[in-house]
């Protein structure tokens, strides 16, 4: 089992959703970052004063997938988060040592 956690723009969760969905991707939990990388920030202008944005606003997705779903999982979230410009985010790929479904105790590959 790996855990799949991307960080993407957030008007794109709903295409990564739908494209996850697709591949046979249960489940998914989204929480709302904020963060830069190579596109650092912007300027904006508030009330006549201009002041600096370092972190701009991304939404990190994780889902817990079985091994044979995993390359399907990753070129589904590629496609649909991309726009072909800078800020499109990143995808990290973790091992998962175990999943328990807490209501009924199922645990592996069973609990996803």
């Amino acid at each position: 089992m790996k855990l799949i956690s991307a960080i993407i723009k957030p008007f794109k969760l709903d295409e990564v959703r739908t494209a996850l969905n697709a591949v046979g991707v249960q489940g998914l939990t989204v929480t709302d970052v904020k963060g830069f990388g190579r596109q650092k920030g912007h300027t904006e202008l508030y009330r006549g004063a201009e002041y600096v944005v370092d972190f701009l606003p991304k939404v990190k997705i994780e889902a817990a997938v079985p091994d044979d779903v995993l390359e399907s999982a990753i070129a589904a979230i590629e496609k649909s988060a991309a726009t072909g410009k800078i800020g499109d985010g990143k995808i990290f790929v973790f091992d998962l040592e175990q999943a328990i479904r807490i209501r009924t105790g199922e645990a592996g590959i069973e609990a996803l």
